[in-house]
């Protein structure tokens, strides 16, 4: 059995990473969605909770992926879990500089391979911080982020929970 894991803060999960999702779902028996806090970003929109239920929410219909949460180093995870595979979606050239770096430790210290997914071309430009940036000033998302997480969004931003 194959087991990967996606790795990420996601907040707010895409339509980018959905799409990167499904197409490893399709490559591997088991996938992982793993939420991880990041300390680099600010503090997010999103809990991890509500992060997590929004990505259950909006995979439920792929059976071979479940959702969890992480604080410490990755491939800590990955061997406690026995999964041999992460996976990442690429948009740019930018995100493998950032990306290649972090897979070739991964590998060092603990032998789990990285698989890059090059995003689609529909989703090149979104990020979640992006995302962020338009809803905060009102703009629009559909087809940005699934429904579920467009109308969270919406929710945060006019002050209603």
């Amino acid at each position: 059995m194959t087991k990967a894991v996606c790795p990420g803060s996601f907040d707010p999960v895409t339509n980018g990473h959905l799409d990167i999702f499904t197409r490893a779902a399709r490559s591997f028996d088991e996938v992982t969605v793993l939420v991880t806090g990041n300390p680099n970003k600010q503090s997010g929109l999103f809990s991890i909770d509500e992060r997590m239920d929004l990505i259950r929410e909006v995979t439920s219909h792929i059976p071979n992926i479940t959702v969890d949460t992480w604080g410490g180093l990755l491939v800590d995870y990955t061997t406690a879990h026995n999964i041999g595979a992460l996976v990442k979606g690429l948009r740019s050239s930018l995100d493998y500089d950032y990306e290649l770096p972090m897979a070739q430790m991964n590998r060092r210290l603990s032998g789990v391979d990285t698989f890059f997914l090059m995003t689609d071309e529909k989703y090149g430009y979104i990020s979640s911080s992006l995302c962020k940036e338009v809803a905060k000033y009102g703009g629009d998302l559909k087809g940005l982020v699934p429904d579920p997480v467009f109308e969270a969004m919406n929710q945060k931003f006019s002050g209603t929970t």
